[in-house]
């Protein structure tokens, strides 16, 4: 699949199903074009901005940072604990006050799956919507970025041989990429603790002990355990899950020379990866945080086009 730089036009991006495959090729065209120099578009006005995280973030949230002021965004600062949500607001009327104040982009992340539906389909809000994470439910722009990162690795997607391993039931980002990289004709592997798997996911792939792939993958891509959503029912210690599912030292140099390790992040070490391994050769967990940048700026630059067009 040759990848062009395609002018893609946005309203809100706010989950993988809604995006056809040639917008999703589009985005990781121009964030691989802005990383590689190529200038951003010039804004024809002021253009105000503002970050909603409701769940603790590090790379999501300054990611986007970055990506706006390169932009020249006008970011506005939002502090949920300074914030009227301490007085009882809901999520749609602190929306509802940043648009009416001017703000035109929302970056949300919200514990609540779908929280994104009711404010896309106002008749009131016309702000567009950036999900930056949705729950258990989606992570687009995280899936972008992997996207982005698979392609520079291997120039395709059909074909590749991905194991998408570890907490799949709670993590968006698996049900993000499962969705588009299945649409791309990547083969899909998942593994992990069977009571973290669910028949959901045997639509896109199949569950499989890591050591009975882990010499024919492309790429390796794990996922954090998610202490916070977990009940405490069947759990692990860190060294039972590192031992029978994480990324080893020994289950490092069964991968092919050419295969790649990929993470979201944070990273539990020494839980799903060796301490050691985080920044091997083969990882490229670095380099997603650094494709993050770039495939958010791609898109802005498509929402800034979609509100141009309306």
């Amino acid at each position: 699949m040759p990848v062009v730089d395609d002018k893609v036009v946005l309203r809100h991006l706010v989950s993988m199903e809604y995006l056809s495959e040639e917008e999703v090729v589009g985005l990781i065209s121009r964030g691989i074009s802005l990383k590689n120099g190529r200038a951003s578009q010039s804004l024809d006005k002021q253009t105000f901005i503002a970050n909603l995280f409701f769940e603790n973030s590090t790379r999501t949230h300054k990611s986007f940072e970055v990506a706006e002021k390169k932009l020249g965004l006008d970011v506005i600062d939002f502090h949920v604990e300074t914030s009227s949500v301490n007085k009882g607001e809901t999520l749609y009327d602190t929306v509802l006050t940043l648009d009416a104040l001017g703000v035109e982009i929302c970056v949300i992340r919200h514990s609540e799956v779908d929280y994104y539906k009711q404010l896309i389909e106002s008749s009131t809000i016309s702000a567009s919507i950036v999900n930056g994470g949705d729950g258990s439910g989606q992570h687009p722009s995280q899936s972008l970025l992997d996207l982005m990162t698979i392609y520079e690795e291997f120039g395709r997607f059909e074909g590749v041989k991905v194991c998408i391993a570890g907490d799949l039931t709670h993590s968006r980002v698996a049900k993000s990429n499962m969705q588009i990289l299945k649409r791309l004709g990547a083969q899909l592997y998942f593994s992990g603790p069977e009571q973290w798997y669910s028949k959901e996911f045997d639509s896109y792939g199949q569950h499989v002990a890591i050591d009975d792939v882990i010499e024919e993958l492309d790429v390796l891509m794990l996922l954090r355990v998610q202490h916070e959503r977990h009940d405490g029912n069947g759990t692990f210690s860190k060294e039972t899950y590192y031992r029978q599912f994480g990324l080893t030292k020994e289950r490092y140099e069964c991968l092919k020379s050419s295969a790649i390790i990929m993470h979201p992040a944070p990273v539990n070490r020494d839980v799903e990866i060796a301490d050691s391994l985080v920044e091997a050769d083969k990882s490229r967990i670095v380099k997603q945080m650094t494709n993050g940048v770039f495939v958010r700026m791609a898109i802005l630059e498509a929402i800034i086009a979609g509100r141009q067009e309306r």
